[in-house]
């Protein structure tokens, strides 16, 4: 039976394990920058204040790296304004994961953002996707053909 209009084509997975590749790619990337910051703040204010800085700093080399690398898109102002709320919830993942580390669990102040960054990796993937690629819910990802003459 063919598909109704309301059914998606299933998603190709091998442009889907791509992304994903690229995907962990810039999150390495990323993670990096993020950490090199991080580390070059803790000694001059605590390290929260460290990790947030850091966190958003990082946060604006990850939009344009998965605008152009991992869902291959053009960047825009509107996915520029709406990135931070897919961030939101891994900032609130990562924040409560750093605290739980660090108060409770005694972790070190250096090592605990790795870890905490790790936990919130799968829910970055599909808040970032959501974002950047409109409409594509859990299909493979497709470059966007309408050019927006608002673009970062």
């Amino acid at each position: 039976m063919p598909p109704t209009t309301n059914e998606r084509p299933a998603p190709d997975r091998k442009a889907q394990l791509a992304q994903i590749i690229r995907f962990g790619l810039v999150g390495g990337v990323n993670t990096g920058t993020f950490y090199a910051i991080y580390l070059l703040l803790h000694p001059l204010m605590p390290y929260f204040a460290a990790y947030s800085i850091a966190f958003v700093l990082a946060m604006v080399g990850s939009f344009f790296m998965n605008t152009y690398f991992t869902y291959r898109t053009r960047p825009t102002w509107k996915k520029f304004l709406l990135f931070p709320l897919t961030n939101i919830t891994n900032y609130v993942i990562q924040s409560a994961g750093l605290y739980a580390l660090v108060t409770w669990a005694g972790m070190n102040t250096q090592i605990a953002p790795l870890v905490a960054a790790v936990v919130a990796i799968p829910f970055t993937y599909v808040l970032s996707r959501k974002i950047l690629i409109p409409g594509t819910g859990d299909k493979a990802a497709e470059p966007e053909q309408t050019h927006s003459a608002s673009t970062v």
